[in-house]
């Protein structure tokens, strides 16, 4: 029943999003839906109950989607900075990054979101061990401590307000 239900609130939501309908575009709504409940199903529906406290969404859009949409702005000015200036050096590496996150949706949000900025993305994930490993186009540091403070902090916080 909770299939049925991602089901319908998947193709609703394409529904809204590609507005006019068209049979065609409809019936490739329902087998993205589809897709969505057999590859992500899980991942949503582990702990439902989460789904419906309010604060949560209020954290969502009051607090993490301006912080990744400022972080997005700023790594795209570094990146622009450095497309535009190609002299300035470039130090890539893979750097190891601790979390306290554990759910696999919390976890996929805060890779996402590390991945969303130019210059960075996460390769791996030790959910046992809480590490994430980040292909990182200008390092920093090599500290896992620095490192984490400089990558993950920013969303590790207010992920923890919208999904714990």
């Amino acid at each position: 029943m909770k299939k049925v239900a991602l089901f319908i609130i998947s193709l609703l939501t394409w529904t809204c999003l590609d507005w006019p309908l068209s049979l065609v575009h409809f019936v490739i709504g329902i087998a993205a839906s589809v897709v969505v409940v057999f590859v992500v199903g899980d991942l949503c529906l582990e702990h439902p109950e989460v789904w419906r406290q309010p604060k949560r969404y209020f954290y969502y859009f009051t607090l993490y989607l301006p912080a990744v949409v400022w972080e997005m702005t700023k790594a795209n000015i570094d990146a622009a900075r450095h497309i535009l200036h190609p002299g300035l050096a470039f130090r890539p590496g893979i750097v190891k990054v601790k979390t306290t996150l554990k759910n696999e949706v919390a976890l996929t949000a805060l890779a996402n979101s590390i991945s969303y900025m130019p210059g960075a993305l996460v390769v791996d994930i030790d959910q046992h061990n809480g590490f994430l490993f980040v292909h990182w186009n200008d390092v920093k540091s090599t500290d896992v401590q620095t490192t984490t403070k400089i990558i993950v902090e920013r969303f590790e916080k207010i992920l923890l307000k919208v999904f714990y």
